[in-house]
């Protein structure tokens, strides 16, 4: 039986007069890929965000691996094994496919980004960033600017990027977000692929969701409505009227 790697307990926050998330209490299983899926303004992205450490909770428990990670930065979080990928691409344009995978993977080691002139030539950066891009099957854009690339290789190497932390669990906010149908295609193709690492998926393309999803969460007005496989979140008559709608 899985045990439970993520965990909220209750977990509010409010905007003002908003109720972004509404006692939410959510398990996300150690391997498995859990998507939470909602209108817009349903608070998928304010519950990552609260997951990753970037926005503290009014209230409510967050529990990572079995501890309380509430009040932990999401640098601590990091080092944790907890990554995020973003709904807007944040790579370093500037610079190649291959340094922007070191950066990452010098920054979960705690090394200054002054020492990077040096770490460009470090084997110890450049051959596990390598091992990540071939991971999301760019290695052959390595030596390529990262402006030169199209946006949904971009958020490939995000991908790459969040695994170069060596997470126990990756946040994924929106990755198939601008994407046409052949990227799209990819990038689940990429996902599948990453056997052992647990997911988070915000998203709101349902093919790649019910393509990805061993289980799924619904949102919204900020409370979850619904958990449960992909066949039950379909056939479940409140999400259906409230999100799915009978094409579903």
């Amino acid at each position: 039986m899985a045990s439970t790697l993520l965990e909220t307990q209750e977990l509010q926050k409010r905007f003002g007069g908003v109720t972004a998330t509404d006692h939410v209490s959510l398990q996300v299983e150690e391997g498995e890929c859990h998507a939470v899926i909602g209108p817009n303004g349903a608070g998928k992205t304010t519950l990552i965000a609260q997951l990753s450490g970037m926005l503290a909770p009014d209230a409510g428990t967050i529990l990572f691996n079995g501890k309380n990670i509430t009040q932990l930065t999401a640098q601590r979080r990091s080092h944790m094994g907890l990554a995020r990928s973003f709904q807007i691409t944040s790579v370093f344009m500037g610079l190649t496919v291959l340094d922007n995978v070191a950066l990452a993977v010098q920054a979960h080691t705690g090394h200054s980004f002054h020492f990077w002139r040096p770490a460009r030539q470090d084997q110890a950066l450049r051959a596990p960033a390598m091992e990540m891009l071939e991971k999301v099957r760019l290695q052959d854009r390595a030596n390529d600017l990262a402006s030169e690339m199209s946006h949904g290789e971009r958020r490939q190497l995000e991908i790459a990027m969040a695994l170069a932390t060596g997470p126990h669990l990756m946040l994924l906010d929106e990755p198939m977000a601008g994407m046409g149908p052949e990227e799209t295609a990819r990038m689940v193709e990429t996902l599948k692929s990453l056997d052992g690492i647990t997911m988070l998926l915000v998203e709101h393309d349902m093919d790649a969701v019910f393509a990805l999803a061993d289980r799924i969460s619904v949102m919204v007005y900020g409370r979850l409505i619904a958990t449960g496989s992909p066949a039950e979140v379909r056939a479940n008559e409140e999400v259906r009227q409230a999100y799915l709608g009978e094409a579903a």
